[in-house]
Formats: C-alpha cells, structure tokens, sequence
C-alpha cells in the first residue's frame, strides 16, 4: 500500500483525542468523523479541520474514500458498529471492550475473517509506559521467569453516561486483563470469579448485576502461570487505579498503590521505587508529542484523563500500530482472536460470578477461525 490510509473518527468525546494524530502521522489522512449531536460534529470538525462529516454512522460506511474507521461509540454499539463497518469494507480499530457477549465476539471474529480486513482493539494499558518498561524488563531478562500476575481496575463511574450505570465490573475488565496475559505471553483458558458486595437495587436493577466487586483467577493456555483479576465500578471508595502486578523469580514489579507514591521494583527482597521513562522515541516524530499532551485544555478535560492521567501516553502508540499494520498488510498486534480472548475473560468471569463461582471455559476463537 502506497497511498496514506485514509481514516474516519465515530465518537467525538473520548474519539477526539485521537483527532490531531491522525492528522500528523505520516502513513495517515483524517478525511471525516461521525457524531451523532450534530452541534458537537460542527463544533469539533470545525476546531480540527475535518473535511467529512457525518451524523449518522451507516452514511458514513457509504463513503468510499474512507479506507478505515476508528470506533469510540458507547460500549453496547461496538459489535454492530464493527460487524457493520468490517462488511462495508472497512478496516477497524474499536475501543474496549471488542463485545458484550461471546456471540458478539464470535460475529466480530466471523467478519473479520470474511472480510479480509483488519480489526485492532485499542487497548490502551498495553502501550503505556508502565507496560512498555516492564515488558522490556521482561524481555531484558531482569524479571525471570514470570511465577503470577495480578490486575486491577477500580474506577468510580458515577458520572459517566447513563450506559454505565450498574455495569457489570467484569464487563469492562479488559485494562486488567491485558496486560497479564500480554506479558504472560498467553491466551486466557478458563476463568474462576467471585462476585463480593452489592450496589443499589437501582444500579443492578440495569443489568441484574449485583455486585461492588468481581474478583477472578484465570488459567493460561499453555502455561504453569496464572493470574488474578479485580473489578469494581461503583460503591466502592477507592482512588483510581488501573494496574498491574508481576511475580517474577529474580525481580517482581509492583504498580504504585496510590497516586504519585511511585513504582516498586522488588529485587530479591529488596524494594526499590522506579521512575519509568516515557517511550515517544519508538514513535515517528511527528507524533511523539501526544504520548505526554493530548486535545483537552485543563477547563475541558475528558473524564479518561482526568481519572486514568491520560493512559499512560498509549494513544499515539495504539494509532501508530494500527495505521502501519494497514500499510504493511499484516496483522496488528492486538487482532481480533487476541481482542476476542481478552474480552471474554471479563464476559465469562462475570457469568462464573453469577454461578456462584463454577469455572467457565473461555471459547477457542483460533479453532473457531481455522
């Protein structure tokens, strides 16, 4: 592929952010967003420069200069809006979670496969700094073997648009669940979750999800290693936390337990705080910036950055993946059978959850796509 991949924005809260690196990389033109509130379109597109513009997400899929199309929309419309766009003959790069159910997910990966196009779900944790240092550690051979991993998510969502209210914790588990199974190197094989605690009566009354905290151990396919996951998303008091934690034989890395108190290296039994550098060099240098700024000012910033402190500088790191693996005619690095197992850890964790704990085999979306 020799021309630029010509990109489209869905969702302009959250979606925004993403506007001004397509705009600066390389390998990529933004030629068109989509916003339902046709206020908020007029408003952005024209803060932005956006020659397309479009109210409705299928006149969007009709557009044939579009080549691929970022998804932002809310979480319930990311099967149809993938499935939709896949089919239309577009690449796609959704925000988490891929689905909310494993037939979605089974749709998703179908279409993908008939589709010949590429799917990246964009994963924010597994490109922030955090991660992309203790993978190098990983890699360098400063951690060992890795012996256990644990992730946690806790996050108050009050606030957020109505779609969140009594959410099941699992169903947003992903931010934990990556990183684990990343660096384990696995897919996830079977999930075991206890559900801890209730919420409001209203709150579950959305989903007739009951619990303040899900919490779940995981098997790898595999691999000696397992890992455990904790979920909350309201009625919880917790400062926000998305984090990650590695047992390693030589040296085991712990996430800062409250902000600003700093990272641990655990070397042998001696603990260390660690400063963990920024990684904008891996990027081209026309977006390398965006990995410490992003598109809201301190009088209008969106509630990811305000409580996830921008993840991690991944943003730039995730567009630049998936722009290049479009250009290079190769898979991305989070594909679909990755973005379907990952997704699924939360979605069967919370039915093992309401099952009083039974273990939940996770589908083999790699059989299921041979």
């Amino acid at each position: 592929m020799t021309q630029r991949v010509r990109m489209a924005i869905a969702g302009l809260g959250f979606g925004s952010e993403f506007i001004p690196i397509y705009q600066a990389h390389p390998d990529a033109e933004l030629v068109a967003v989509c916003q339902r509130t046709e206020s908020v379109l007029r408003e952005v597109a024209d803060r932005f420069g956006v020659p397309g513009r479009f109210t409705g997400f299928a006149a969007m899929l009709e557009d044939p200069y579009i080549d691929a199309i970022h998804i932002n929309t809310p979480i319930p419309n990311h099967a149809e809006h993938t499935i939709a766009a896949l089919r239309a003959g577009k690449h796609v790069a959704c925000t988490v979670p891929m689905a909310t159910t494993l037939d979605e997910c089974r749709a998703i990966v179908a279409a993908v496969r008939e589709s010949g196009k590429n799917y990246m779900m964009m994963e924010t944790v597994v490109y922030s700094r955090e991660f992309l240092h203790v993978k190098d550690l990983v890699e360098n051979g400063t951690i060992g073997r890795i012996q256990f991993l644990r992730g946690a998510h806790h996050q108050e969502m009050a606030g957020w648009p109505g779609y969140w209210e009594g959410l099941p914790p699992m169903h947003y588990a992903t931010h934990a669940v990556s990183p684990v199974l990343s660096l384990a190197g696995a897919l996830a094989d079977s999930v075991v979750c206890i559900g801890s605690g209730r919420i409001s009566a209203e709150l579950a009354s959305r989903y007739g999800s009951p619990f303040a905290v899900e919490s779940a151990l995981v098997t790898m396919r595999d691999s000696p290693v397992g890992a455990e996951i904790a979920r909350s998303l309201f009625e919880t008091a917790r400062e926000y936390v998305e984090s990650f934690t590695v047992f390693g034989e030589l040296a085991s890395f712990e996430w800062e337990q409250t902000q600003g108190s700093g990272h641990v290296l655990h070397v042998g039994e001696t603990p260390k705080t660690i400063d963990v550098p920024d990684f904008a060099d891996r990027l081209p240098p026309q977006i390398a910036p965006f990995t410490t700024r992003g598109v809201y000012d301190d009088e209008n910033e969106h509630l990811s950055f305000i409580q996830g402190s921008g993840h991690g500088g991944s943003h730039p790191h995730l567009a630049h993946e998936f722009v290049r693996s479009i250009v290079e005619g190769r898979a991305p690095a989070i594909d679909e059978i990755t973005a379907a197992n990952w997704t699924s850890v939360g979605i069967c964790a919370h039915e093992s959850a309401m099952k009083g704990g039974a273990r939940v085999a996770l589908p083999d979306y790699e059989e299921m796509a041979s």
